[in-house]
């Protein structure tokens, strides 16, 4: 099986449409990144129904924690950055996509988080 994942940060109060538009840069930005680095594991999770995952943390350090873990796995991370245009200030951090990938790998760093 084949999934993504995408970590949000709680600490930054963002509205419910805020969340969603995040999480929806990171999984196309995530994607497309492995699709670029490793169309083998984008073929498989698209042709299995793209499944995503949305987890949350709690601040800012815990996300790099999840990062550095996800990328000494050799998994595809990208991190969402905001415009600053409504909610938050320019360029704060607001989530990451992990994958697609192999759902076990992906599990090794984020299988212990809550569900957002």
């Amino acid at each position: 099986m084949y999934k993504q994942v995408i970590v949000v940060r709680k600490d930054l109060a963002m509205t419910a449409g805020k969340i969603a538009a995040q999480v929806g840069h990171a999984a196309v930005m995530g994607a497309e990144k492995t699709k670029r680095e490793n169309i083998k594991w984008f073929d498989l999770w698209y042709q299995s129904g793209q499944a995503k995952v949305v987890v949350k943390i709690n601040n800012f350090e815990e996300l790099v924690e999840v990062r550095q873990h996800a990328e000494s796995l050799d998994l595809t991370v990208v991190e969402v950055h905001d415009s600053g245009l409504t909610q938050l200030p320019p360029g704060t951090t607001t989530c990451i996509a992990i994958g697609p990938a192999p759902a076990e790998l992906i599990d090794k760093v984020t299988g212990g988080l809550k569900l957002l």
